[in-house]
This record gives C-alpha cells, structure tokens and sequence, in this order.
C-alpha cells in the first residue's frame, strides 16, 4: 500500500511539473534570455541580465528589467522602441534560457539535488518532481525552510498524509531561496537469531512481528519468547523491553532475538 502511494504521489508531480507560465517568470541578475522582435531578425538579442537587473538592447541602449516578470519587459522594451521613433507598434518576444535568479535548493534524500528554477508558480511538488522525485532511502516527511519579511520559518510536510487526505493545501507555492529538504526514512535495527539482521524501513504503526518478517524470519536458533527490544527514553537512557508479537516499534529501535535453549 505505502509504494502504491508513493507511486501516486510521484505520477502527480510529474504531471504537474510543466505547469508553468512563462509570462509569469519573474526576472534578476544573472538570468540569459532571448529576445526577438516580429519582423525585425537585425534586433535578435540573447544576453545576461547585469547585477544591476539590466540590460543593454539595440536602438534604445540599458534597460532595467530586473523585478519585472517576462510580459512587463517585453512592453517595457516595446515602448521604448515606439516612444524612440524605431518601430511602430513592435512585438517584442522574451524567452528566459536560464534562469538564474530565482532558485530553490532541495536537499536531502531526493534523486538529484541541487538548486532549481523557480520558473513561474511552482509548488512543493513541482520542485519535487524537478529533483527527480523522493529517493529509496527517502522518508515522508519534508521540511520546508522559507524566508519571507525577513523572517525565517521552518515546516515539515507529510508527503503521504497530503496524497491520502488530498488535502493539497500543504502543497505551498515556492519562492526563490526557499530551501526544500527531505528527510531520510525512519529505521529499526533487529540483530541475534534471524535470518538477516541489520537495519531496515520503519514502517508506519509497524510491529514486531512484521519486524522479524523483514528480517527474513527467526533462524531455527531463534525463539519468541526470547525477543527484546532496546529502546532509549527521553532522558536518552538505554532500556530493555520484553516485547509481545503486537508491540509497536519506534524510530531507532534495536529488536534482539534470543536463542532457544530447548
């Protein structure tokens, strides 16, 4: 059921990922676009938006167009044209190539990290499908870290209660800077008489029964009556458990499985 979810959620972003209008780009130093006017190939200009957010186009020389989204600098650029006696009415196209200055890093247990453009009204789960998905060793929890007025806040969503619930409400719009980390899966370590010890997947409301499933079951040395599970309390101190086969486990749970004397 939990990779069926996964699955679901993975397909969603992907069909949401090019959602995007590019009308909507907001440009800034660093951003290369490309820009043609109908009619007039000699004005084809593709350029680097300066640290200052301008630019320098043919006929009407530097341009400030940073801050503004791509449909205002197209006008922008227009006018100026008009107002200058070059064109009468041009149409002026903009295409970002690269967008640099708008940004989000994703961090954590995703396919491919690294910063992604924020290339018009992309949401948690846009980006997410960006960075090529949740990885294996990915968890359902991510932590969302945003900066807003100056102000630094941090979330954590949960990836797979939002698909179930389809309550896409936490599925918050990103904004350049914004930092997306995914946090890596929970885990239970379970060690003596099974048939593969180590560490693996905690599972939503697993038990200790499942526990012994995923290590392959008890080796024939091994008993139930003989299962412990060492756990540390909030203070930090180790203690030992008696476990029962219903017993819920807890993140960073150590399951021992003793061997049978009889």
């Amino acid at each position: 059921m939990k990779k069926i979810v996964l699955w679901l959620m993975t397909l969603m972003m992907t069909l949401t990922v090019n959602s995007v209008i590019a009308a909507d780009i907001q440009l800034g130093p660093g951003d290369v676009i490309k820009i043609s006017v109908f009619g007039n190939p000699d004005l084809t200009l593709e350029t680097r938006v300066s640290e200052a957010g301008s630019i320098t186009f043919p006929l009407i020389g530097e341009v400030a167009i940073g801050g503004l989204p791509a449909s205002e600098a197209e006008k922008k650029i227009a006018a100026r044209l008009e107002s200058g006696g070059f064109l009468r009415k041009p149409q002026v196209n903009l295409i970002v190539t690269v967008l640099q200055s708008q940004q989000v890093s994703v961090l954590g247990q995703v396919t491919r990290p690294g910063r992604y453009p924020v290339d018009g009204k992309r949401t948690l789960t846009d980006i997410l499908a960006s960075a090529g998905g949740v990885g294996p060793e990915g968890g359902d929890i991510v932590t969302l870290i945003r900066t807003r007025d100056g102000k630094t806040t941090k979330e954590t969503i949960d990836l797979v209660d939002m698909v179930r619930s389809g309550d896409l409400n936490r599925n918050l719009e990103l904004t350049s800077n914004d930092v997306v980390f995914v946090e890596r899966a929970p885990r239970f370590y379970i060690y003596g008489e099974v048939q593969r010890a180590g560490f693996f997947r905690l599972e939503r409301n697993m038990t200790v029964l499942q526990a012994l499933s995923a290590g392959g079951g008890l080796s024939p040395r091994g008993t139930e009556r003989g299962i412990r599970i060492k756990r540390r309390d909030a203070d930090g101190k180790l203690e030992e458990i008696k476990a029962k086969m219903d017993d819920l486990l807890q993140v960073d749970d150590v399951v021992f499985v003793k061997e049978s004397f009889f």
